[in-house]
């Protein structure tokens, strides 16, 4: 899994996307990081991206 982190005027995003079938990225999850303590994802935005994965491999399988 990878995360890119965007910066615009003060705000973070965060993109979390995983696996790569071929030339195609499925995009996962998206959110606006609004904590103004620490830099780490929330876990329950991890938990989230988790799951969607678990279900995104059992629909392409």
């Amino acid at each position: 899994m990878w995360e890119l982190v965007l910066k615009e005027r003060g705000d973070a995003y965060r993109v979390m996307y995983a696996l790569q079938i071929d030339d195609d990225i499925w995009v996962v999850h998206a959110f606006q990081k609004k904590s103004k303590k620490g830099v780490a994802t929330p876990k329950a935005e991890i938990d989230l991206v988790r799951d969607r994965i678990k279900r995104l491999k059992a629909a392409l399988a």
